[in-house]
């Protein structure tokens, strides 16, 4: 159900996207880049021009320099036509947000789930009283003995290994801790 409303929502995000696919003034633009000229600064220039019009008399505005000196400051200029589509930016965005939010929505549903599922261990002592206990400890159950059905009882299993790797390597410290002081 949750999956399907996901779909849902994507699918009129990008219905929307692609209904205002009209291009825009912000789709199509003519970039012009004057470097100093004489005692002028460079300047980058935009303005929003068809392709055949993409050239400094049309694109510079206001000139900077006077009627005599146009020619010259205009061959300096390098101006070039660029268009994107600011629908494919959409879609993208969206899809990529998509993404995040249901793996932020996953992860919501493992940190609730996952105390439901979890089974107290009743091997594991706090850390401070291992020293006294850590003979008569008894040991847990090994899960991985047993055909793992699902991949919960698995990762269950992985995780139940891991656990006694980690009491291990303390067990391990703490002898040696013991044996050098």
């Amino acid at each position: 159900m949750a999956a399907g409303t996901v779909l849902a929502v994507l699918y009129l995000l990008v219905a929307l996207a692609v209904s205002d696919s009209s291009k825009s003034s912000e789709d199509v633009r003519c970039k012009c880049i004057c470097p100093p000229y004489r005692n002028l600064t460079g300047h980058i220039y935009n303005k929003n021009v068809s392709q055949k019009d993409c050239n400094c008399l049309h694109v510079v505005e206001p000139m900077p320099v006077p009627g005599r000196d146009v020619e010259a400051y205009c061959l300096l200029c390098e101006c070039k036509y660029e268009e994107r589509s600011t629908t494919t930016i959409k879609v993208t965005i969206i899809i990529y947000l998509t993404v995040v939010g249901a793996l932020l929505v996953y992860m919501a549903f493992l940190m609730i789930v996952d105390p439901l599922i979890r089974k107290p261990d009743s091997y594991i002592q706090p850390l401070h009283n291992e020293e006294d206990t850590e003979d008569t400890r008894p040991f847990a159950p090994s899960h991985g003995q047993a055909r793992a059905n699902t991949v919960l009882e698995r990762v269950e299993g992985a995780q139940q290994r891991w656990k006694r790797q980690v009491q291990e390597q303390r067990k391990t410290v703490f002898d040696r801790h013991k044996m050098l002081s």
